[in-house]
């Protein structure tokens, strides 16, 4: 297994916080738990899809432009995930569908299909779910913080309007609080994590230095 593949999940040079590769995917998707939901399942679905395809295919894929076909490739996955949401839920779709064009690009900038090997068809599979499910979490957590301080609700897929609010305390909320729903909160709450994040990981003396 390379170094790549070896590397820790969470406290590796190349997860999600660590890499920061996917900030403008967390942020918007982490606006409401409801977004993020559809959003954890979005990468799910092009992450192993496309390593398993790439699994099979890999012999017969040209070196020269493999990326690019990576890129139709997941971009038409995430284009069949949408679609098959949209039949349940078209309205949360049509609020979603401008960033979660994002996650293609994202699985590919981390590197993923670059470091696999031939000799391990079925590491890229594991691997490529693994950190799909990272990167899920990541963002399943921060929208906890995020709609319930800011925005006073927390919301699921569903309903006649697209999605379904348990309850609404928006009035009785701090408006400092608030900030949190709005893109500038998000950011600023990313950044205060990534900073305990990465405080806690130069203590943590379990990770070997290869695994990070």
């Amino acid at each position: 297994m390379n170094r790549r593949f070896d590397s820790h999940l969470f406290w590796g040079s190349h997860s999600p916080l660590s890499a920061l590769s996917g900030a403008g995917l967390i942020l918007l998707a982490s606006t409401r738990f409801a977004f993020a939901l559809i959003c954890a399942g979005a990468l799910i679905w092009v992450y192993g899809l496309s390593a398993l395809i790439f699994s099979g295919a890999r012999s017969i894929m040209p070196k020269r432009g493999r990326m690019v076909i990576l890129l139709f490739l997941s971009t038409f996955l995430c284009g069949i995930f949408m679609f098959l949401v949209g039949l349940l839920n078209p309205l949360i779709i049509l609020g979603m569908g401008f960033f979660l064009i994002l996650v293609p690009p994202y699985c590919l900038s981390t590197g993923l299909f670059e470091a696999s090997e031939p000799e391990y068809p079925g590491e890229v599979f594991s691997r490529a779910l693994l950190e799909a499910i990272v990167m899920a979490n990541v963002i399943l957590a921060l929208a906890l913080i995020r709609e319930p301080l800011g925005m006073g609700t927390l919301s699921f897929p569903g309903g006649v309007q697209g999605i379904v609010e348990l309850f609404n305390s928006q009035e009785d909320s701090f408006v400092p609080v608030r900030l949190l729903s709005a893109s500038a909160g998000g950011l600023l709450l990313l950044g205060y994590v990534v900073a305990l994040y990465r405080y806690f990981r130069e203590r943590n003396g379990s990770v070997p230095e290869e695994q990070r």
